[in-house]
């Protein structure tokens, strides 16, 4: 008896941020520049520089520290799904075809602090979440084989060290530590192979699931550079490296407690397919890994003071999202495939480099009060609807943000910040074939899944808020 369920995939990475930022990031690691739509990264007014560009820690005296907290409010639902199974009877898989797969808030925090070691040169260390998400499918979603339930949560530890080399020129390295931990749920369909005394085969009739959790300690680095032009202008790169994960951890697999009868009528599973089931790969409790790397950035980014009371912003960045075309999850145990036994699941996005236009300005109202805006256009790096993932369904987006920044005395101030994320309307095309152009032809590919497919439509947005406190000492 061979058994066929879908697999762990769609990668722990699937899990990050789907309406913050388009790809992997979460969006803003600084309140003062999300007030801008995040286009003001040339401008160096607190601690929080250190993560879009570190050079300006060289416009900071003494000692600052910055601290931030987002509310995330994010929205996506998807409607009109549909799934089948490869073969057997009945082809369409039962469930709802509707729902909302986000939290309704979420928290993120921000720490910075930066020194002045003397005139030349400035330390600091930025502590930050770049990707973090957590969405979710209804248990008996239709969609439920291809992905249920994914969450990420990644810390970056960044300490910097900038150096100023003349009165226009100042540059910036420093070392990225960063901690990632994901879980993921996934269904599978073992009743696609029940013997003919227990009613099979029987697709839908006896669902199991497997729980993963992983984490892993991966390095990188970013440089900076910063140019005052003059008193009036300011242009800088900010480049961030590529970070290798080898995400290690356990793979739980839950059997079905019950079997559904092709008539309807249910039984309690019994032991000998439960035993068989176990004997086949399918472990209480196994070891799993996948392999990711996040993308490289570059960013090119300045301002212009028009007067004492006006200052515009413009950041372009470039983000290499090619870097995400496949990925391998491995499982400690073999499995039944319809090749024979196999570890392995695959997963073939074939992700676009991508860019963000993000255009801002602030206004001088009052001594203490400065108003900041901005709007930024964010591309997608999906190719095409056949490449959107189930837990991802990302897609264009518009951001647009207001906010302002109220000096309380010489040595502290907050910034506040609102920014509303419109995403393009999207559909997705998603099947468990890991990379093969269907089951059952010469494009099979060997891997453990069900080989189900299905598609939905999606409709997304976010509502950030953002509270900084920044204090000079």
């Amino acid at each position: 008896m061979k058994l066929k369920h879908l697999s762990l995939s769609v990668m722990l990475i699937g899990a990050v941020s789907t309406v913050h930022a388009s790809g992997y990031h979460f969006g803003t690691q600084s309140v003062s520049s999300q007030s801008t739509a995040n286009a003001s990264a040339a401008e160096a007014s607190d601690a929080s520089t250190i993560f879009y560009n570190a050079a300006g820690m060289t416009k900071l005296q003494g000692t600052n520290f910055s601290g931030a907290l987002n509310l995330v409010a994010p929205s996506v639902k998807y409607e009109n799904a549909k799934g089948s199974y490869a073969s057997g009877s009945p082809a369409a898989i039962a469930g709802s075809s509707s729902g909302k797969i986000t939290d309704d808030v979420i928290a993120v925090p921000h720490f910075y602090l930066t020194h002045q070691l003397n005139d030349k040169i400035t330390a600091g260390l930025g502590v930050y979440v770049p990707f973090a998400s957590k969405t979710s499918y209804d248990r008996d979603s239709v969609l439920r084989y291809n992905l249920n339930a994914t969450e990420l949560t990644t810390i970056d530890f960044n300490p910097t060290i900038a150096f100023k080399l003349n009165e226009q020129h100042s540059v910036a390295v420093g070392v990225i530590a960063q901690h990632a931990e994901a879980k993921l749920r996934q269904y599978a369909n073992f009743g696609a192979r029940l013997p003919a005394n227990l009613g099979g085969p029987n697709n839908g009739g006896a669902d199991g699931y497997s729980e993963v959790e992983g984490d892993d300690w991966g390095f990188g680095f970013n440089l900076a550079w910063l140019w005052d032009i003059n008193d009036q202008a300011t242009v800088g790169l900010n480049y961030r490296s590529s970070i290798k994960h080898s995400l290690e951890g356990s793979a739980k697999w839950t059997l079905p407690s019950q079997i559904k009868l092709a008539n309807g009528a249910t039984i309690a599973t019994p032991a000998a397919l439960a035993a068989f089931l176990r004997t086949a790969g399918y472990a209480a409790d196994e070891s799993a890994k996948v392999d990711i790397k996040t993308p490289e950035s570059l960013s090119l980014h300045g301002l212009y003071k028009y007067d004492p009371q006006w200052t515009g912003f413009a950041d372009l960045t470039w983000t290499r999202h090619s870097q995400f075309d496949r990925a391998e999850v491995v499982y400690g145990n073999n499995k039944p495939g319809p090749l024979g036994p196999t570890n392995k699941t695959i997963l073939s996005p074939s992700w676009k480099n991508t860019y963000k236009l993000a255009l801002g300005a602030s206004y001088q109202y009052s001594e203490p009060l400065q108003l900041r805006g901005g709007i930024a256009y964010d591309k997608s790096p999906v190719p095409s609807e056949d490449k959107r993932l189930a837990t991802m369904p990302d897609n264009d987006r518009i951001w647009f943000s207001f906010g302002g920044n109220y000096k309380l005395n010489k040595q502290s101030s907050i910034d506040a910040a609102y920014s509303f994320i419109k995403i393009r309307d999207g559909s997705a095309k998603v099947n468990g074939y890991c990379g093969g152009t269907a089951p059952g032809t010469a494009g099979t590919v060997n891997c453990v899944s069900s080989y189900t497919k299905g598609s939905a439509d999606y409709k997304a947005y976010a509502n950030l808020l953002g509270v900084q406190y920044n204090y000079r000492f």
